[in-house]
């Protein structure tokens, strides 16, 4: 009689964790799903209002309006004058900086994830160090790959692709741990860093002074021909990646534990960085090296929804955009008519907000 009552005993507690784990399941899963409509819904107030502000005086209604009839839904009345200001000059910026935002927050969010440091993203491995050199040989020298009005673009691209290649080569081998190649990539940034020193020491000062402006990172160079190009890679990058979720959620408990769950952890982290530098270098090719997006939009997702990959990647690139789009409206109007590079905007409020951010860990 005693048995049978333990018997029920435990049964009634297994039934009661049972349901009380998959409550607090679906409590995570609503609250991923509400973080990752509210970044939706932000993205898209954020365009709107980026696209609304400037010398000409556009109503946010009249931005809204010119977006819609440009993605063919709908045929409103808009101002002649706002819909060629909104299309031919704020939308260009606008939409390479959500589309930039989002790229750069995804390849550092799966970077930290298969390296497992949180520092550890394309922009830290060398990447924009490396694309700094290539677009001063450009500016100072005037020497490059493609002349003309790709010479900048095209020189800061193919040398950004050293970094990759090298971080390649390196995770081949079984002996390289994520240190080395952490490591590897601190190192080719003060590489390049320095011979990008070397060579405005001996420029003229209008050269440094245009070096300096791209090595910050801006938006005013972008165009309408860029966006495919970049809307490009962001699709391949998001499908790459979501693609490897599952792998990169097993990575995390290291690459003895993967492998005996079958995965195969070196094959993905080179997957997955190479696909982040690239993306990265196809970015800082047009915008020059913005910084601490991937390390905030990666810190803050995780902080918010936790480690899923499956939800972390989509809502690193939402939140991204968010951040870099914020940050050029902030860049666009704290100095107007004055516009700040968007770079130093990133820099400025990403430094703090990470200090905050790795203070709070280290507390909890």
């Amino acid at each position: 009689m005693v048995g049978k009552n333990v018997d029920i005993e435990g049964k009634s507690n297994r039934v009661y964790v049972s349901f009380y784990e998959r409550s607090q399941y679906e409590r995570l899963i609503a609250k991923r799903l509400l973080f990752l409509a509210f970044c939706a819904i932000s993205l898209f107030f954020l365009i709107g209002l980026s696209l609304s502000l400037g010398s000409a005086q556009i109503s946010l209604t009249e931005a809204y309006l010119v977006i819609f009839n440009k993605l063919g839904a709908g045929a409103f009345e808009v101002n002649e004058i706002a819909e060629r200001v909104v299309i031919y000059l704020r939308m260009p910026r606008t939409v390479m900086a959500a589309l930039s935002g989002a790229v750069l927050a995804i390849s550092g969010s799966t970077v930290i994830t298969v390296l497992r440091n949180s520092l550890a993203t394309p922009y830290t491995l060398g990447v924009s160090s490396a694309a700094g050199f290539g677009a001063a040989i450009a500016i100072i020298l005037g020497r490059g790959i493609i002349e003309g009005g790709l010479l900048i673009i095209s020189n800061a691209f193919v040398l950004s692709l050293i970094p990759a290649l090298v971080i390649l080569l390196f995770s081949k081998k079984s002996w390289v741990s994520s240190e080395t190649i952490i490591l590897t990539g601190v190192a080719m940034n003060y590489i390049f860093s320095a011979a990008n020193t070397l060579l405005q020491f001996f420029a003229e000062s209008e050269a440094v002074r245009a070096t300096v402006f791209w090595l910050v990172g801006d938006l005013a160079r972008a165009d309408w021909w860029q966006i495919p190009y970049v809307l490009g890679i962001l699709v391949f990058l998001f499908l790459v990646n979501m693609r490897l979720a599952w792998d990169l959620n097993v990575m995390r408990i290291g690459d003895v534990a993967a492998k005996a769950l079958g995965v195969e952890a070196n094959k993905v982290r080179r997957i997955v960085l190479l696909t982040a530098c690239l993306t990265t270098a196809t970015v800082v090719s047009f915008t020059g090296a913005i910084g601490f997006i991937g390390l905030l939009s990666s810190h803050i997702c995780r902080i918010m929804i936790g480690r899923d990959e499956r939800y972390l990647i989509p809502a690193s690139g939402l939140f991204g955009a968010n951040l870099l789009l914020a940050a050029d409206i902030v860049a666009r109007r704290i100095m107007a008519p004055i516009m700040l590079p968007v770079g130093a905007v990133t820099a400025i409020l990403g430094g703090p907000m990470l200090l905050f951010l790795l203070l709070r860990r280290r507390e909890s």
